[in-house]
């Protein structure tokens, strides 16, 4: 008896707490609530944007450079092999990006996305895959050309770069991480020299914030027009992923080598077979040159272009510094208009030539200015 008191008087006190805590709340919330908690409305009310929104004038110019471009725009798969040092020989796959250039087939991409492939395969926009053969490389401007046998192709139209300005729209189409047919816009950031991770120059490679990434290489860069400027070929990137800073190759640094690539399958680089200093005003006020600016021929590598040509080495020995040097020979001013004011210029004019091509030169001898039209020949160690 003792011992039941006690429990039904424990047992009326946990019934109190819990009415007036939990029971009576909830009743409450039923009473204010019917069907609980939880809501189920017979017909659901939500906003939505009135349909039929125009696309502006911008949107439309990307869509436009979009469907004109993504048919020549294909994938570029390279398959080789390499050594593993406990597996010996093993399959290695890359891939990347290229663009048709004419209806024959021919697809200019990165030499780099090819480099020691025994099987190259494309698929194309609408998953069509051809096996591709390697027509051309040219690995000192990280150029390739393959080539499919396919039918209906679309080339892409490829445009001057030039005149290219900073701040101007661009469009990169490829195949970022495998994803195929990407586009993504930017601008133009700079024009400069850049150096590729195997040891090659892209002198004026067009710098932009387009979004690129592995897998991008050898794709287009288009401006507003859907021409193709560039060919991507590489960022600058600590984690190798995109980071606002990607290089193109000027697409006229193509234009130049393309026959070569597509006839011999390598590129005759042309040479002046000259050996040249730079000249700056101080200098040419010290040895009394006719203009402050521009290439003195020191030496003209007998039976090249320029000896054939008629342009004079120097005569006079003397000291630049400790390095000896001959005075006395022409002063290059200017290639077929242009002004060249150092090696890089002249590197830069001959990039947009090729062996066989004559061009203008203008040069100061003594104090006399005058044109001098040259035939380049085939470069070995010399522009």
């Amino acid at each position: 008896m003792k011992l039941i008191r006690p429990a039904v008087l424990a047992l009326v006190i946990a019934g109190a707490f819990f009415y007036f805590t939990t029971w009576r709340s909830n009743a409450k919330l039923a009473g204010a609530n019917p069907v609980g908690w939880f809501s189920h409305p017979a017909q659901v009310e939500i906003t939505e944007a009135s349909g039929g929104e125009a696309l502006d004038s911008e949107e439309q110019n990307n869509i436009s450079v979009y469907r004109k471009n993504i048919p020549s725009v294909v994938n570029v798969t390279s398959r080789a092999m390499t050594f593993d040092f406990f597996y010996g020989l093993v399959p290695q796959e890359g891939q990347g990006s290229g663009f048709v250039i004419d209806k024959e087939g021919h697809i200019l991409t990165n030499y780099h996305v090819i480099a020691d492939a025994r099987q190259v395969e494309v698929t194309m926009h609408n998953r069509k895959k051809y096996k591709a053969t390697v027509v051309g490389t040219d690995p000192a401007h990280d150029l390739a050309v393959i080539q499919i046998k396919a039918t209906e192709l679309v080339p892409a139209v490829l445009g001057d770069s030039r005149n290219l300005q900073v701040g101007q729209k661009v469009y990169a189409i490829g195949n970022p991480f495998g994803l195929a047919g990407t586009m993504t816009r930017g601008i133009v950031s700079s024009i400069r020299p850049v150096r590729e991770p195997n040891g090659a120059t892209i002198d004026e490679a067009i710098q932009t914030d387009a979004a690129i990434n592995p897998g991008n290489s050898g794709g287009p860069l288009m401006n507003w027009h859907g021409e193709v400027i560039g060919i991507n070929t590489m960022i600058l990137s600590s984690v190798n992923q995109n980071a606002g800073i990607g290089f193109a190759i000027p697409i006229n640094t193509a234009k130049a080598v393309l026959n070569d690539l597509m006839t011999l399958g390598r590129v005759r680089r042309p040479a002046l077979g000259v050996r040249t200093i730079p000249i700056s005003a101080e200098l040419a006020d010290e040895i009394g040159l006719p203009a402050d600016y521009g290439l003195l021929i020191v030496q003209v590598t007998p039976g090249g272009s320029a000896d054939l040509a008629g342009l004079k080495g120097g005569t006079e020995r003397a000291y630049l510094g400790n390095i000896p040097i001959m005075l006395g020979g022409d002063l290059i001013v200017a290639i077929d208009g242009q002004k060249v004011e150092d090696e890089q210029d002249l590197s830069q004019m001959m990039n947009n030539h090729r062996a066989g091509d004559t061009v203008k030169i203008t040069i100061y001898r003594n104090k006399k200015k005058m044109d001098v039209s040259v035939a380049l020949g085939e470069a070995r160690e010399q522009v």
